[in-house]
């Protein structure tokens, strides 16, 4: 058999597009246009490219989009007085702040300071909390993008046994909690696990986000499993420098033994800040007390 193929893109769309018909609906009501702060240090390329997507798709759905750009030399007390004063900004729903930071700043203290229900992110210790303990709160937004493909393509999750390989604070653990909460069974994996390949064998769901080009091979899967790479890894192309883009699972041979997979790229990618733009409009309706149904994003 040959898996089917799980379009992130297509379905980040449609994400796209019904949080643009609620940003509509929330403005209507609030008498205002929801709002989200990004906060970007230094020049960091990638992170300048990705805070300008993140300006542009949130302009696009509706929203506000605050840009704050500070030098690489900004001091800690400076990064953490613009936080504070975002905190306290009624026109601003949701903060991000682009990781990483400068060597200099404590990147927990910094997320530390973001008011939780403003933490679009969900790296914050007391959303995590939340999460661990089954309260509503905010989940980071590629593991959550990956749970939307799952139930997209399983319905209900229960019962099933997944293992996700990776432990981060942003995919990995969070992914775990996500599928705990969905009544699966649970095991996370990581580079010391032992017989790697034969705990991944038995999962019906295996979500891979360790960060190693190709590492999970067609022989680790079980047939009919449903298969999400988190991973972006670049290595060298067929044409002399240049370069690709793989995932953490070797594609060719895991497409032959899956139900289903998702590509890199085109598969978590394209969610990540679709579902950011989720977060925020969910938070725009929170901090206005407003109705949001838990089911309309």
């Amino acid at each position: 058999m040959t898996a089917a193929v799980i379009d992130g893109k297509a379905f980040a769309e449609g994400l796209r597009a019904r949080v643009g018909t609620l940003a509509v609906a929330f403005e209507a009501k609030a008498g205002r246009k929801a709002g989200l702060a990004v906060v970007l240090v230094g020049e960091d390329p990638a992170s300048q490219v990705y805070v300008r997507s993140k300006g542009k798709s949130t302009l696009e759905a509706g929203m506000n989009s605050f840009e704050h750009k500070l030098p690489a030399d900004t001091s800690e007390a400076d990064l953490l007085a613009v936080v504070e004063q975002l905190n306290a900004d009624p026109a601003v729903d949701g903060i991000l702040v682009q990781l990483p930071l400068p060597a200099h700043m404590d990147e927990q203290k910094v997320i530390a300071t973001i008011a939780p229900d403003k933490d679009v992110d969900g790296f914050h210790v007391i959303n995590a909390g939340r999460l661990a303990v089954g309260q509503t709160g905010f989940v980071p937004c590629t593991p959550l993008g990956c749970l939307m493909l799952l139930k997209d393509r399983l319905g209900d999750l229960s019962g099933l046994d997944a293992v996700v390989i990776g432990r981060s604070n942003i995919v990995g653990k969070p992914m775990a909690q996500l599928l705990i909460a969905q009544s699966c069974t649970v095991t996370v994996a990581h580079s010391r696990t032992k017989d790697l390949a034969d705990v991944v064998r038995r999962a019906d769901i295996v979500v891979a986000a360790v960060g190693r080009p190709a590492m999970v091979k067609g022989d680790w899967i079980k047939p009919g499993a449903v298969v999400i790479d988190v991973g972006i890894n670049r290595v060298a192309g067929a044409v002399e420098g240049k370069t690709k883009l793989v995932g953490d699972v070797d594609y060719a041979s895991a497409v032959a033994v899956a139900s289903a997979i998702t590509p890199v790229p085109g598969g978590v990618g394209p969610m990540t800040i679709a579902v950011l733009l989720r977060n925020a409009l969910v938070a725009a309706y929170r901090n206005a007390g407003l109705e949001l149904a838990a089911d309309a994003v």
